[in-house]
């Protein structure tokens, strides 16, 4: 008896196993499709605080819409036209420069001969090769080329997306027959992933904007291009800054010397640690409640699934899971090892996290 009782419990956690294995598949084998999608989402959660404002101040909800659409096409296009130069122009140097990379690296070769170190020039190369972080930079922005060669048809959902998103908790209370229903838990998470998003957002400009400007006063060449990767891969937790120096200092260290690539370096570290560290979790008002472990995996995860669009968005699908997991009894268990330590559910429950004022339960 008690055995069918168990089998009966572990029923469902197999067949929603079995559905997450069939969902996941399904999406890594229509990455594109998913990319657009997804790539309409992130601009439609960058677009709708600005809407509803507008909407606010009594503009008509299409014509607010069409003053969004028109501003991100107008930045897009400005973006897409100058950075597109920029890697074109990138693209047909990198064999001069790799040579000259190569040639820079087996220059460490006498040096290394002095310590009684003796390595051949295959090892010596294979050990400083730069060609997996450069795939890895030029990937991701080949990820999001796609998405935006698709630029009409994101467009139109961003727009729809748009339109519907001040009428969708209408339409919701009425599926649910309460007019007056209202949705506390899932209107903080929706506002904490659209907070998120935004101040993500603005960092990210920020931090390539000052990138852009220290390789232009360093004389590094293609400083947009390398601005727009610090940009891009801002979202991308953990690693995503470091990564974006990489080809950088690689250019400096051919084109001046290792001098001028240390001082790349200290410009990355300095702007990252005063926007990240700094201003960003001043912004956020407190950490994700995810923990450093889920958030590293959670990148590894979505990123094999959705590619560079995954990597992006890894931490808002992340958050999602969570806040799902809260909200049943059943995969409560899964919240708990997503969460932090500050935010563990379980310990919140017996008093044992701090608790915070109203004022600064935010993100």
């Amino acid at each position: 008896m008690l055995r069918t009782s168990t089998t009966h419990r572990g029923l469902p956690v197999l067949v929603t196993a079995a559905a997450l294995v069939v969902i996941i598949y399904g999406l890594n084998q229509a990455q594109s499709v998913a990319s657009i999608f997804l790539m309409s989402v992130f601009l439609a959660l960058i677009g709708t605080p600005p809407v509803l404002w507008m909407e606010k101040k009594r503009v008509p909800s299409f014509l607010a819409v069409m003053i969004v659409m028109f501003t991100m096409v107008a930045m897009l296009l400005v973006i897409g036209t100058v950075v597109g130069e920029s890697l074109s122009s990138f693209s047909d140097a990198w064999p001069t420069y790799q040579k000259k990379l190569q040639e820079g690296i087996l220059s460490l070769k006498p040096i290394l001969a002095e310590k009684h170190i003796i390595v051949t020039n295959k090892v010596l190369l294979g050990y400083f090769n730069p060609g997996p972080v450069m795939d890895i930079a030029v990937g991701l922005l080949a990820g999001v080329g796609v998405a935006l060669s698709n630029i009409l048809l994101v467009f139109l959902t961003v727009t729809f997306i748009l339109l519907e998103a001040s009428n969708f908790p209408v339409k919701l209370r009425a599926v649910l027959g309460n007019p007056n229903q209202d949705f506390p838990q899932f209107t903080k998470f929706v506002n904490d992933i659209e907070r998120y998003m935004v101040i993500k957002t603005i960092v990210s400009l920020a931090t390539g904007g000052l990138i852009g400007v220290w390789l232009y006063a360093l004389g590094i060449e293609s400083p947009i291009l390398w601005a727009f990767l610090a940009f891009l891969l801002n979202y991308v937790p953990s690693v995503g800054s470091s990564i974006a120096a990489i080809p950088p200092v690689l250019l400096a260290f051919v084109q001046f010397g290792f001098g001028s690539a240390m001082m790349v370096v200290g410009g990355y570290m300095a702007v990252n640690f005063i926007l990240d560290n700094i201003i960003e979790t001043k912004l956020m008002g407190r950490k994700l409640g995810l923990s450093t472990l889920v958030v590293f995996l959670s990148l590894l995860f979505w990123g094999s699934v959705l590619g560079p669009i995954g990597m992006v968005l890894c931490i808002p699908f992340t958050m999602t899971l969570k806040f799902a997991c809260e909200n049943n009894e059943e995969t409560r268990w899964i919240a708990v090892f997503l969460s932090s330590e500050d935010d563990h559910p379980v310990a919140a429950k017996n008093g044992k996290a701090k608790k915070k004022p109203e004022a600064e339960n935010e993100l």
